[in-house]
């Protein structure tokens, strides 16, 4: 390094001349950055002199000459609150000791891409989000819950049927067309409390990745989008405390290197035990009861240079009591009781042959199993519906970056499904006969290579190609149903038995995927993207929000996969150093066999689901628009998106296997107009002021055309699906945080948040249901119609 300082300070030297011989003169410029906290040095800190610069060395000092002159000086580095300062250089030597100020402690400021300053321009794939958590810790929740699946609500694209909703929906699909990971672990169910609160335990997580655009190959069996959570790496050389207290729940991290520099591990802990709350509330909450616990725990070993091994493990329980009943087998219940619980483990393998070649191989395990309890009138017996998915997989994944053009990617995945759709255990009653599905069984292995190149220095492309194929595996039995007439129990003919290995259906084939970036400029790009993906394992549902119980299933004879075209076209934008980042991204995808219900479709301890449900085409296009600030005391963003997602469901040409006589008609999640806007307004380094709007045209519906009446009863007479809107969402949240009101800097850190969600009691609809009151009345369900305030504490150590 010091050589090279020298020659670039004889180049510099033979070059200070000017055409008529007079020698420029220069100031020595050097100096020291480091950390106002720990103040240890900072390698790799910018230190810019208007547009030339250089970068701090391993002890955290730099040096450069500068023309005698005037000039902007700007110390930057991302972490740390930006030093600016007009500086004049007209003597010998100036030296400049600058102490950072590290945003972790004081964040001023929200990034929504946890990538570089330029990354949204800069990189190949469209309609990719990151989101670390410290811009989702920023936006106020509810009841003080930081939630990961309420932040990426905040994003153009992203929307969800209403406030206690099970799941997310991007650009239109369903929930289950989302694959969402947790340290590529699969999360089948990803919300506590019926969908109040989502299951990733804020203070465990690293940062989450939305892939709603350019999905790579890497990942299948989804067709709409990825959401990629990832647990953070414990230290392998501190310990460090966090957690937090508040009403809805308690909080408690811990990681701590358990052999310095070798193995460290993560704890994070949640739990929530508060029915005592609805007890406060009106008389119709008095008998619910709510509560669930959650734990994320990480081992990093690094028992060399080379070499790298994670284990992560997840584990969740709720249990859900309501008085509302459902009707199961005529079972008299007093009350319906959820009870579901989620295992998850991951264990990777990262190899490092070189500096161009790395390998990672993974084992993982997932193992959800809700249930339903229903506490019989009369006995002290509860009759339980049990169900579970088990998943397995294999993957192993090669990298390989042979020069700056080319990033080769490359690997190949097998996964079991084992699927219990329900069982019926009676235990002590005599009144109920058991019932028990068959399992479902299958396979499905991928190979994918994807190449990242540079082809110029305005364009890159990333290839990418992932063959799949799929069986449906036995034990089994097939029904065969008469030709010329809707399937139903009434037109069985024959059935065929699988034993157990034996393949009963196979499906496959190649999923091509391409981005393509152009710059326009430095800080302006347009980018195009293309993705077929195919889907085996879907929700089988007619509500708009999956229950616990819903019922899962994969493709077999008769249930053909999911398959999705999708194409994409963006402008990316950077202004003003970078503080301000715009997007407009417009989309079209076409889906086939998206799967309906039949009217009066009941898929609980069904075993023959195609008599229940029909299979056509789906359509989903739109325009989504975000403009956000990034830096400085007023950060935040802007997100509109205009989307339709419309179903076409003509099974042939016969009434009973179409929907709405074969036409196109809005799905459940069709939202045309969505706006998000989400505001932070800091106030030194101990308050932070944030609010948030939310707005989004209402789900459709399906009301009654007319009423029938038979034996002195009135039934309502539906003619066509999703025919009316609930009303339109509208929301204004508020937090305050006040953080360190001691105004010491300690080892110990607490900050206080106070949210308001819901600022001016908004009474939006989340449901509307009928009842039969001199003829058939419409009435709204409202989850939260008031303000909601709250209060939590939050602690870190280190």
């Amino acid at each position: 390094m010091k050589h090279f300082l020298l020659i670039i300070f004889m180049l510099l030297s033979l070059g200070g001349y000017s055409q008529n011989g007079n020698k420029k003169q220069y100031s020595s410029f050097t100096g020291t950055v480091i950390d106002s906290l720990d103040r240890k040095p900072i390698e790799g800190v910018a230190v810019k002199i208007d547009n030339q610069g250089v970068y701090t060395q391993a002890d955290g000092s730099f040096a450069s000459l500068v023309p005698y002159g005037e000039y902007t000086v700007t110390i930057s580095m991302i972490g740390y609150r930006t030093f600016r300062r007009r500086i004049s250089f007209k003597k010998t030597t100036v030296l400049l000791n600058v102490s950072l100020l590290n945003i972790a402690k004081e964040l001023d400021e929200v990034v929504v891409s946890t990538q570089g300053a330029t990354k949204n321009v800069d990189r190949t794939l469209l309609g990719v989000t990151p989101m670390s958590m410290k811009t989702i810790k920023k936006i106020p929740a509810i009841m003080g819950e930081v939630d990961v699946l309420r932040g990426i609500q905040m994003l153009p694209g992203v929307t969800s049927v209403g406030e206690a909703a099970n799941g997310v929906n991007i650009r239109g699909g369903t929930t289950d067309q989302t694959l969402i990971l947790l340290d590529d672990t699969p999360i089948f169910n990803p919300t506590h409390l019926f969908g109040l609160f989502s299951v990733f335990t804020p203070d465990a997580v690293s940062g989450v990745e939305l892939y709603k655009g350019g999905i790579p190959a890497r990942f299948g069996g989804r067709t709409a989008s990825v959401l990629d959570v990832t647990l953070q790496n414990p230290s392998l050389t501190q310990t460090k405390l966090s957690g937090g207290i508040s009403l809805v729940s308690n909080r408690l991290s811990i990681e701590t290197p358990l052999i310095k520099n070798k193995l460290s591990m993560l704890v994070s802990t949640r739990g929530s035990f508060n029915d005592f709350l609805f007890q406060l509330g009106s008389e119709r909450l008095k008998n619910i009861r709510a509560n669930f616990y959650d734990i994320a725990t990480k081992f990093f070993f690094q028992p060399n240079q080379k070499n790298t091994f994670t284990f992560s493990g997840y584990f969740s329980k709720d249990f859900f009591q309501t008085d509302l009943l459902g009707t199961v087998n005529n079972i008299s219940a007093t009350s319906t009781q959820y009870d579901y619980k989620s295992l998850n483990a991951s264990l990777k393998w990262f190899h490092l042959f070189s500096s161009q070649l790395d390998w990672q191989t993974s084992a993982i395990y997932t193992n959800y199993q809700p249930k339903t309890m229903l506490p019989q009138l009369n006995s002290s017996n509860t009759v339980d519906i049990t169900s579970a998915i088990l998943y397995r997989q294999l993957k192993s994944e090669l990298h390989y970056n042979p020069n700056e053009k080319h990033k080769l990617t490359g690997g190949i995945s097998s996964i079991w499904y084992k699927i219990s759709p329900g069982n019926l255990v009676p235990n002590a009653s005599t009144s109920v006969n058991p019932i028990t599905i068959p399992d479902e069984n299958s396979i499905e292995a991928g190979i994918y290579g994807e190449d990242e190149m540079t082809v110029n220095a305005k364009l890159s492309v990333s290839f990418g190609l992932r063959y799949a194929q799929y069986w449906a595996m036995g034990a089994g039995t097939v029904r065969h149903y008469q030709s010329g007439v809707p399937l139903s129990d009434f037109t069985v003919t024959d059935s065929t038995k699988y034993g157990s290995g034996q393949v009963i259906a196979s499906y496959g084939g190649l999923e091509p995927r391409i981005s393509a970036k152009y710059s326009l400029t430095n800080s302006s790009s347009l980018k195009f993207g293309y993705n077929f993906i195919r889907q085996y394992l879907q929700v089988v549902s007619n509500t708009t929000t999956p229950l616990p119980t819903s019922r899962w299933a994969t493709s077999n004879d008769y249930i053909r996969p999911q398959s999705s075209h999708l194409f994409s076209l963006g402008y990316f934008k950077n202004f003003k150093d970078n503080i301000y980042e715009f997007s407009m991204e417009g989309y079209y995808r076409r889906n086939e066999n998206v799967l309906d219900y039949k009217p009066g479709a009941d898929f609980i301890l069904k075993p023959n689901l195609e008599t229940q449900v029909l299979q056509g085409k789906g359509m989903a296009y739109g325009l989504e628009v975000m403009l956000s600030k990034k830096k400085g005391d007023l950060t935040g963003w802007l997100g509109y998106t205009y989307s339709r997602s419309l179903n076409q469901i003509k099974q042939s040409d016969r009434y009973e296997e179409q929907v709405n006589g074969g036409k196109w008609y809005p799905n459940n999640f069709d939202r045309p107009h969505s706006f998000n806007a989400s505001l932070i307004i800091g106030q030194g380094a101990h308050h932070e002021f944030g609010f948030t709007m939310v707005y989004n045209t209402g789900r459709p519906f399906t009301v009654p055309t007319g009423i029938v009446v038979f034996d002195g009863v009135t039934y309502p007479f539906y003619q066509d699906r999703n025919n009316a809107r609930i009303s339109d969402y509208h929301r204004l949240d508020f937090s305050w945080t006040i953080r360190n009101p001691s105004m010491r800097k300690r080892r110990w850190e607490g900050s206080w948040t106070f949210t308001v969600y819901n600022l001016y009691g908004r009474k939006n609809a989340y449901s509307v249901y009928l009842r039969t009151e001199a003829g058939i009345k419409a009435y709204q369900l409202t989850i939260f119609g008031s303000p909601i305030p709250s209060l939590t504490y939050n602690f870190h150590f280190m």
